[in-house]
């Protein structure tokens, strides 16, 4: 047993953040995008509150309230933990803004669905007009740059909204590849990008997502181009996970050339994977 001297100190408790105040804004239209893509323009009083950040993977922590308990938004999350089993309480989940239009009083938020698993696709299943949307702020850290020498993106179906928002931006003379897993031909989608972009979207086919591959070997045998690459690539973690040597030790890569980051973990709740994500590298 260590004596107190040697023992390692704790880690610091990290402060807790400022909850975002709730835009609450209301379902105009449900779009079935393809048969695993949803896609949900909200708009009401409440865009006024929402201001765009410039960022094509701006997203914002959604509220879902239970659908046993009819809560009416904005939640009072505070008084509601006093009252109600957790398992009741509103679940947060993040979803990217695939569009904003202010002017024209909606947004576009896309979802994954899948039948009746999770929080946040079965909502978007059954959404109606005039159904909540909350929202908790909007994030996000990522814009294409325009004096990029190639880009290189990549993602699955998760990344699909700010992949598409990222091609949308581009300057109509940008060049590179962007790799898109998706299960097969059918969750395929017309995007709106540079004709120097080469998009190829790459099948998984009967394996889970977040169980194949495909992804990782489609990114490490895409030509590498001679010049300044900026790289968005985001997805499931385990693919993350493999990536991201490949381009900070293998490509010599430095952090402000890169965006990778993990949207979701196989196997976890997003409240499980976001807790994780917090805890000192080690611990997870």
């Amino acid at each position: 047993m260590s004596s107190p001297e040697s023992a390692a100190p704790a880690p610091a408790a990290r402060a807790a953040r400022p909850a975002r105040p709730q835009i609450v804004l209301e379902v105009l239209e449900r779009i079935q995008l393809s048969r695993h893509l949803v896609r949900i323009v909200a708009g009401g009083p409440g865009i006024a509150e929402i201001e765009p950040n410039g960022k094509t993977d701006a997203y914002s922590k959604m509220l879902f309230a239970h659908p046993e308990t009819s809560l009416t938004p904005p939640y009072d999350l505070d008084a509601l933990r006093a009252e109600l089993a957790p398992e009741l309480l509103p679940a947060t989940r993040t979803y990217s803004i695939r569009r904003f239009d202010i002017p024209g009083g909606q947004i576009w938020i896309d979802f994954v669905t899948h039948g009746d698993e999770g929080v946040a696709g079965p909502w978007a299943d059954r959404a109606q007009p005039g159904d909540p949307v909350v929202l908790r702020g909007i994030g996000g850290g990522y814009a294409p740059d325009p004096s990029a020498d190639w880009h290189l993106l990549a993602g699955d179906d998760a990344a699909i909204p700010a992949l598409a928002a990222a091609l949308e931006a581009m300057p109509a003379d940008a060049v590179g590849a962007a790799f898109i897993e998706v299960a097969g031909p059918e969750d395929e989608l017309p995007l709106d990008a540079p004709d120097g972009i080469a998009v190829t979207w790459v099948h998984r086919g009967d394996a889970a997502a977040g169980t194949s591959p495909v992804l990782v070997d489609a990114v490490r045998a895409a030509e590498w181009r001679p010049g300044r690459v900026q790289v968005f690539v985001h997805g499931e973690r385990g693919a993350m996970k493999a990536l991201r040597p490949y381009f900070t030790d293998e490509r010599g890569l430095d952090r402000a050339q890169l965006s990778l980051s993990p949207y979701w973990a196989y196997g976890r709740r997003e409240d499980a994977f976001q807790a994780e994500k917090r805890e000192p590298i080690g611990q997870v």
